[in-house]
Parts: C-alpha cells; sequence; structure tokens
C-alpha cells in the first residue's frame, strides 16, 4: 500500500507555507515546541540543516499535498555512537488520522536505512500524551526521564527519553 505521506528535506521554496502553517497551529504547539513563524527564524532552521549533523524533513499528505508536519533528526554523531535526537510536530487540520505515525515512521526508516545510524532519541515532555502515544505505537522505548533537560520558550522542561535501535525497528 503506498503511504499516504511523503517526506522530503526541507527547502528555501517551504518558507512560506510552513511559516503559515505553523502559525494556524500555534495552539497545537505550544507549549511543547516553537517552530518557525517568520523568515529570519525560517533560514535559521534552514541553515541548521546542513545534511551532516541535521536534516529537516517536510511530511506532506501525498493527496492534498499539505503539510502534515515536520520531522528533523538532530545532532547526528558518527563514530562509535551512529546516533541522532528526533524531534517531529503536526499541524493543525492535519491530525487524528495517523498521517504523522507515517512520517515519523518514514523518517526512522530513512535514518536506519540511508543514513545509517544505529540509535535514535525522541525526548518528549510528560505531558504531552499524543506525542509520548507517537513513539510508543511505533515501538520506542521508554528510557529514562531527564528534569530541566530542555530550553523551550525559557523555560527549562522535563522530558522522557524514548529510543529506538536499527535492529529493533520494525518499520512502524
Amino acid at each position: 500500500m503506498l503511504p499516504r505521506v511523503t517526506i522530503r528535506p526541507v527547502q528555501a521554496s517551504d518558507a512560506a507555507e510552513l511559516i503559515a502553517a505553523n502559525l494556524a497551529s500555534i495552539d497545537l504547539h505550544e507549549p511543547w515546541v516553537s517552530p518557525c513563524r517568520d523568515h529570519p527564524s525560517f533560514l535559521g532552521y534552514l541553515a541548521r540543516c546542513d545534511g551532516e549533523r541535521s536534516f529537516g524533513f517536510i511530511a506532506r499528505e501525498r493527496e492534498s499535498g499539505r503539510i502534515v508536519g515536520v520531522v528533523n533528526v538532530n545532532e547526528i554523531v558518527r563514530g562509535f555512537f551512529q546516533s541522532a535526537y528526533m524531534g517531529y510536530y503536526g499541524m493543525a487540520g492535519m491530525s487524528g488520522r495517523g498521517l504523522m505515525s507515517e512520517a515519523v515512521s518514514l523518517v526512522v526508516t530513512h535514518a536506519f536505512r540511508e543514513l545509517g545510524l544505529h540509535r535514535l532519541e525522541a525526548n518528549i515532555q510528560p505531558g504531552n500524551a499524543p506525542s509520548r502515544a507517537l513513539v510508543k505505537r511505533l515501538g520506542f522505548r521508554l528510557e529514562g526521564f531527564s528534569p530541566r533537560y530542555l530550553k523551550i520558550n525559557g523555560d527549562w522542561r522535563d522530558h522522557e527519553r524514548w529510543a529506538v535501535l536499527a535492529e529493533e525497528w520494525r518499520g512502524g
């Protein structure tokens, strides 16, 4: 069966549409994430997605072409580690149909098969039940709790650490 979602690396041509989708999704994103909401912050995001240490993927619904969400693979460490952190967020009006689960699954498969990573870790705030359910559904396991782990919108936030290894990955 053909996936309902496509993924591809973020491009400069995504700026206006991604900014508009992020602005329309503020109520969905906060307090969990603060994505780019203007052109300068988009350019900063694009620059961080260098194709070496970080990749940003735009997920689109195949049928409509609308942005479903964003999945990022960040802080890739090579050598003996072959590991990275993964973050993701969906867009308002696109939730409840499993599209972000498909998008995250496609990116995880890409990270293991194409990027050759061994481990992906997703750090999720404990109160973010939909995000926690998504990684659990895909086979990530809860590895621990990190108090005051990431600074989001000026506040240090607690996070749970969820991870999956390449040899455990069953493709979502």
